[in-house]
């Protein structure tokens, strides 16, 4: 044994690229509605505006996340595909998500 298999080679002059290179996640397929919903669950009773279906794939969720933070002047996080923001923030939230051409629906009460 040589003790260069471990090595991760990944280009090499003579044949060049040999490991295919990483593929980026895929936005995640729906109905194509975005979802805007209000939750207090876990919470000790402060609400969360809650939003899932963006059809995005990880990297722009997160900035969509910072874009709707910002706008509304509030923290949040990113959560999996859903996208949390502190206090009920539905309506600006509706109007937002409208505004950058979602198909968009209020959830819940």
């Amino acid at each position: 044994m040589s003790g260069f298999d471990d090595l991760d080679i990944v280009f090499s002059s003579d044949q060049g690229r040999i490991k295919p290179e990483k593929q980026k996640p895929s936005a995640p397929k729906g109905d194509g509605i975005v979802r805007v919903g209000r939750e207090t669950k876990g919470r000790k009773g402060k609400g969360m505006t809650i939003i899932t279906g963006v059809p995005l794939h990880p990297e722009g969720l997160k900035d969509l996340a910072k874009k709707l933070k910002q706008k509304c002047g509030t923290g949040g996080t990113v959560k999996g595909q859903t996208i949390e923001i502190q206090g009920d923030q539905r309506d600006l939230m509706v109007t937002e998500l409208q505004a950058l051409g979602y198909t968009v629906k209020r959830a819940g009460g």
